[in-house]
């Protein structure tokens, strides 16, 4: 008889070979997590194995830095950049002696004792920052002497190196709710996205109370810098108009000043600048709100006279008027009931168009409209840019109101042939005069040439022609009465000796809020654009509100004279005819 034998345990060498396959599976499993830890993820232990501030700059983007050139030497100059900046802390409940601690600390940082001691004293709180932006000396002495519950932290900060070249321009970048550097007004604010860059994360497994498990995944984004910009300012022409502007302001007793400064050729902002202004490191400190909107595009005005060069041009480009065309100057004009006098209050009798410029003429103006017809003046203002955005890249920019011109009354086109019932914004009248002299191209006006990126690519910024206004033919013809104008009307305190500048004067009057135009107050302004055959520069000054004078002639106008002379020389541009000192002097501001 044959016994089979069943065991109910497998032989000694299948348990061996079972217990050898799980030790090679662990360490197989230990072999791919060491792999994982000490290859695919070293750099996210490296960085975890520092000190938290290694941390911390591996998490949070550095932002872009801002440069403006010197354009004659090709040289950048940072003009927004960010700097290392200690902050110090406190944690009260770590303290044993917060008094004794309150004296050390206060002596280090020039901080109030008292306050000091009120805050450690709250042994419940853990985290007091005492200073967003220690001195590095300050930090090396607290560090040197080991104070317990006080601890430092290193993190950016925004610096602005050249002062008083624009705080209006640049904005500010301060820290919103969630403890994120973020861009204010200006072109840090325009451009917050582009300069900011990303912030980094960390991410690791947790249980469920919420604790980082030893062995779970563990992944590190690193922060992705900003971009840098290169703006289309020069360095030295900012500098000149910012200081003639507030310069200015002061001279006339004016309430603000505004210059702006294009490259007629292209759209490029060379400077923009504005009195009073703000310093972009120190914003904690404005009193008024309104000095943070940049004039130049937030803030609309009637232009007054330096539009009637825009109805001269459509009559000019539709063919109704002649440089020498004349017509007979009343002095007055009844239109629906109101009555349209020169700002002479005089009649002129017999005079040419080009005359109608120089003696900035109302009726001349309105005679031109009339001609015109008052759908085509409205498209005409519309073409040039007028009730609409430039598109430059700042924000905030208000459109201006041309909204009269499209009411029934008769009215409404004729005084805004002369610049009055409609707004403008002083970066719409600079593009539309750099049209005048260009060609006729209305371009839109930028303010960054170049965009580096942290990945070493980058972008140049084109120009761009938004539309053809008026004919070359028509540009010709308005610059040479323009030039007129400067030579022998009223912007001869404009002109620069050696030089055909073109332009305009405007003294525009203040709406009242309750109808009517405010007595006592006015705007002057002068526009153009030099040299007059093949324009350089086109440049728009405002001086708003002045006290010691009453019209631009005596208070744009040299404005304009004295930077038009400089940027001249600044380019090298050859003079045009040989110098006359009995013409056009821009005297000294």
């Amino acid at each position: 008889m044959i016994v089979k034998m069943h065991h109910r345990n497998p032989p000694y060498y299948v348990r061996l070979t079972l217990i050898a396959g799980v030790f090679v599976l662990c360490a197989f499993i230990l072999a791919g997590r060491f792999f994982q830890l000490q290859i695919l993820q070293y750099h996210t232990y490296h960085v975890l194995a520092a000190d938290a501030h290694e941390v911390q700059a591996s998490l949070v983007p550095k932002r872009g830095t801002i440069y403006i050139r010197d354009h004659l030497h090709g040289t950048l100059y940072p003009i927004a950049k960010d700097r290392d900046a200690w902050q110090v802390y406190a944690v009260p409940r770590e303290m044993k002696e917060p008094a004794k601690m309150a004296t050390s600390v206060a002596a280090i940082l020039l901080v109030s004792e008292e306050e000091l001691t009120r805050k450690f004293s709250v042994t419940s709180s853990a985290y007091v920052l005492l200073t967003k932006d220690a001195s590095l000396e300050a930090v090396q002495q607290l560090q040197s002497q080991h104070l317990q519950g006080i601890g430092m932290n290193k993190v950016p900060a925004r610096m602005y190196p050249e002062q008083g070249m624009g705080g209006q321009l640049l904005g500010f970048v301060s820290l919103n709710e969630k403890n994120e550097r973020v861009g204010r007004y200006g072109l840090e604010g325009f451009y917050q996205e582009t300069l900011a860059g990303e912030a980094g994360s960390l991410l690791a497994e947790k249980d469920a109370a919420g604790r980082r498990l030893a062995i779970g995944a563990l992944e590190l984004k690193e922060a992705k810098n900003g971009s840098d910009l290169i703006l289309t300012i020069d360095r030295a022409i900012q500098y000149q108009a910012c200081q003639k502007i507030k310069e200015a302001v002061a001279l006339f007793e004016a309430e603000s000043g505004t210059v702006l400064i294009m490259d007629a050729q292209n759209g490029a902002i060379l400077a923009l600048c504005s009195a009073p202004d703000f310093d972009p490191a120190n914003y904690g400190k404005i009193f008024d709100i309104g000095v943070l909107n940049n004039p130049a595009t937030f803030s609309a005005f009637e232009p007054g006279s330096i539009f009637k060069a825009m109805t001269m041009a459509a009559g000019l480009d539709l063919g109704k008027v002649t440089p020498f065309l004349t017509y007979t100057d009343p002095g007055e004009l009844r239109i629906e009931n109101f009555s349209i006098f020169n700002s002479d209050k005089q009649a002129h009798g017999n005079q040419t168009m080009t005359q109608v410029l120089e003696k900035s003429l109302n009726t001349g103006a309105i005679f031109v409209q009339q001609l015109i017809g008052k759908e085509a003046f409205r498209d005409y203002v519309t073409r040039f840019g007028f009730g609409d955005q430039t598109g430059v890249d700042l924000p905030s920019e208000v459109k201006g109101n041309i909204a009269s011109l499209t009411k029934s009354g008769k009215i409404f086109a004729a005084t805004g042939s002369f610049g009055q019932g409609i707004t403008a914004t002083p970066i719409q009248m600079v593009a539309a005069y750099a049209a005048l002299g260009n060609g006729g191209k209305l371009f839109r006006p930028f303010m960054v040439k170049e965009i580096r990126r942290p990945d070493g690519t980058h972008e140049i910024i084109q120009p761009q022609i938004v539309r053809q206004v008026i004919s070359e033919r028509t540009s010709r013809l308005i610059t040479g009465m323009l030039v007129s104008v400067v030579e022998h009307g009223h912007g001869k305190r404009a002109g620069v000796p050696g030089y055909y500048v073109a332009g305009k004067t405007g003294t525009a009057q203040v709406f009242a809020p309750q109808g009517g135009y405010l007595p006592d107050l006015t705007i002057g302004s002068f526009a153009g654009y030099a040299p007059a055959d093949n324009p350089r520069f086109a440049m728009m000054v405002k001086i708003e509100h002045p006290k010691t004078v009453k019209f631009a002639e005596s208070s744009a106008a040299p404005v304009f004279g004295d930077l038009a002379k400089f940027l001249l020389s600044y380019f090298q541009i050859p003079p045009d005819r040989p110098i006359k000192k009995e013409v056009g002097v821009a005297p000294k501001l």
